[in-house]
């Protein structure tokens, strides 16, 4: 009886004792990211301070709602699911009614504009195929390390050099053939960028319903519409306080840059890296770009998200050969991010949303990679 009693008294403590180490940990957490703030604003300024809120914004939501790109476009393709699609849509849609109209009025704004590259091309399909691989493009990346996916922790430092290399031979590539990049707000002016971009987000939208599976839906509930246009309005206000638009790949590649350099490498001689604005940049404190700032904040955000879910990451157990495959994935998700101007952040979300031409090709070749990339996924014996 005195071993039972023991026993009710251990659990009973032990009970008690977790939700207390889980309100601590999501305390420590939040404090983390205020003074992460007030930390960069000091350092640094005003504008990287908001930057770092706006990344923690991020994270938070792509991790609440489990948003995510890759996943998306891959249940559509294997179960003809189109929600995930659908929100993406309407957080691009969001952030465009307020882009758009910024760009339009204030000339010292940049959009996420790529040029019509040979480069892009192949990039995009790449990139589409890698993702799917890799379960994860940059934004889904980066919000499952935060996370501590083991996938994911993997497939981060392959992304991070891959993205380096793309950036460091992307004038090689830019040398095979590209047409300026092509915005339609500057085009056709901001009310004729809106009607023709969101007319077809509409079409786009209703051939899936047409051709909709009969399943459930894996998103159940409002969180993933919350979500996008929670996104949406981010993207935006990335816009104003940056002075351009969401993006992820070229903080990673950045990030790879200053580890090669500080392993004693001279970058000045390439042609990307050798670059003044990016020899600046190399020689400047992380916190000075603003897509790094973002990048950081999204990876607490989302582990500030998990830590109010009470979600833990998931065991994995991969054979060897998955293993590889991922990291693999990783470095050509990150080389072909920077042929092809951005991820699905950077590329298809930024870019279609500030009326980027090549935010359409890029949606298009990387859709039709993604048709491979599942088919290898399945080869390797990955769940979908």
């Amino acid at each position: 009886m005195a071993s039972t009693l023991s026993s009710t008294l251990h659990t009973t403590a032990a009970q008690t004792t977790r939700p207390a180490q889980r309100r601590l940990g999501r305390s420590l957490l939040m404090l983390g990211g205020l003074a992460g703030f007030a930390a960069i604003t000091w350092l640094v300024g005003w504008r990287q301070g908001l930057l770092w809120l706006i990344g923690l914004g991020y994270g938070v939501l792509l991790s609440a709602a489990a948003f995510g790109f890759t996943t998306g476009w891959r249940v559509w393709i294997t179960r003809r699911d189109p929600v995930g699609l659908w929100a993406q849509f309407v957080g691009i849609a969001v952030a465009m009614l307020i882009s758009v109209p910024l760009l339009a009025a204030q000339p010292a704004l940049q959009g996420a504009d790529g040029p019509l590259s040979i480069s892009l091309l192949i990039g995009a399909f790449v990139f589409g195929a890698a993702m799917q691989v890799a379960d994860g493009c940059g934004s889904g990346t980066l919000y499952k390390a935060g996370l501590g996916h083991p996938v994911s922790l993997a497939v981060l430092p392959a992304f991070v050099f891959g993205s380096f290399l793309g950036a460091a031979q992307l004038p090689a590539w830019l040398s095979l053939g590209a047409l300026p990049p092509v915005n339609l707000v500057h085009r056709l002016g901001a009310a004729e960028t809106l009607i023709v971009q969101l007319a077809a987000l509409a079409l786009l939208a209703a051939l899936l319903w047409r051709f909709r599976g009969t399943q459930p839906s894996r998103w159940r509930g409002p969180a993933v519409w919350w979500a996008a246009i929670g996104l949406g309005l981010l993207a935006a206000a990335n816009l104003v306080v940056a002075g351009q638009p969401w993006g992820i790949v070229y903080g990673l590649g950045l990030w790879g840059a200053k580890i090669v350099q500080a392993l004693g490498f001279d970058l000045g001689g390439n042609a990307f890296w050798g670059l003044p604005a990016q020899q600046a940049q190399l020689h400047a404190t992380v916190l000075a770009d603003n897509t790094s700032v973002t990048d950081l904040g999204l990876l607490l955000g989302a582990l500030i998200a998990a830590s109010w879910r009470g979600k833990a990451s998931p065991a994995v157990s991969l054979p060897a050969r998955q293993w590889l495959a991922c990291v693999v994935a990783g470095l050509l998700l990150g080389y072909s991010s920077r042929l092809a101007f951005g991820c699905n952040v950077g590329a298809y979300f930024s870019g279609i949303a500030t009326g980027s031409l090549h935010g359409w090709v890029w949606f298009a070749c990387a859709f039709a990679g993604s048709l491979v990339g599942v088919r290898v996924r399945h080869r390797l014996g990955m769940a979908d």
